[in-house]
């Protein structure tokens, strides 16, 4: 990762974390602080805060200012915990670790891990939906579409069709379908929300634009994921890794090797960069996209 992407991350990171704090000083009854700690837990466990940083590196690439697009990344950071923290539980993937750290059940118990996803959605939603910064038509879109992304039609969706995958092989056209859904279709969303907080909508090409770009860098994201599990360091990743063998989950390593999967992930890096260039201020989502592709955790 180059340092003008470091930077940027770093300083997106601290305004989304400024911004939580605010927020959950807003939400201070001592008879929930349980459930208020275990979702601040999990939300503030570190993590470069991806989706969050599309969210705002779209609204200033289509010329906006990044403050009227900030509730919409909290509310995709809130939105994308509640995932990690429901994903960890026993009853889905099981994990121990994430982020280096032990998961949200281990640390408070099942019943308060579930609760806190539970409150994370509600409190997703809220935060978007009142944006000071934006006019109520473009909060009430932007709650619309996290909800499509998150829905059966969307990530949870995608959750279904991957733990099919642990009872049976999917095929190809499948796994590509489990994985827009499951990650790719947030990732979509928060690019797009950016592309909202500027004025710009669907009629503009930019925001078809953003959509592709989105589309190709989430099934980088997951290729890189999924190589990983595979070949990576615990101690580097911040999780256990071989989860997906010992799930017989269906991945990219069961139709690929670690090299042909690279390959096919430089291809969508490539691609999803040609889409940028109808826009002005791009730099750092082009520096985005290559540092998915080789990134180690």
């Amino acid at each position: 990762m180059n340092d003008l992407l470091k930077e940027a991350l770093t300083s997106n990171s601290q305004a989304i974390d400024s911004r939580i704090n605010e927020i959950y000083g807003e939400f201070a009854d001592p008879d929930t602080r349980e459930v208020r700690d275990a979702e601040l837990y999990s939300l503030t466990a570190g993590g470069k805060r991806i989706r969050a940083f599309l969210v705002n590196e779209f609204c200033r690439a289509c010329g906006g200012n990044v403050l009227d697009s900030l509730d919409f990344a909290v509310a995709i950071e809130m939105m994308h915990t509640f995932s990690l923290i429901h994903d960890d539980l026993p009853c889905m993937d099981n994990d121990d670790m994430r982020r280096g750290k032990p998961t949200s059940h281990k640390v408070f118990g099942e019943a308060t891990a579930l609760l806190a996803g539970d409150s994370l959605v509600i409190r997703s939603l809220m935060t978007a939906a009142n944006n000071p910064r934006v006019s109520r038509n473009v909060s009430l879109e932007a709650v619309n579409l996290i909800c499509n992304a998150v829905s059966a039609e969307g990530m949870i969706g995608g959750q279904i069709i991957d733990m099919r995958g642990e009872r049976e092989e999917l095929d190809f056209q499948t796994l590509l379908k489990l994985h827009r859904k499951k990650t790719g279709e947030v990732i979509i969303v928060s690019a797009v929300l950016g592309c909202l907080a500027a004025g710009v909508t669907a009629e503009d090409e930019r925001y078809n634009a953003a959509v592709r770009y989105a589309e190709k860098i989430g099934l980088t994201f997951q290729i890189i994921d999924d190589i990983l599990d595979v070949i990576a360091d615990p101690a580097v990743l911040g999780k256990n890794v071989g989860s997906d063998a010992s799930e017989n989950k269906t991945t990219f390593m069961s139709f690929m090797s670690v090299e042909e999967a690279r390959q096919y992930a430089a291809k969508l890096t490539a691609e999803a960069k040609e889409e940028l260039a109808c826009f002005e201020h791009a730099d750092l989502l082009y520096e985005l996209a290559d540092y998915l592709l080789v990134r180690e955790k």
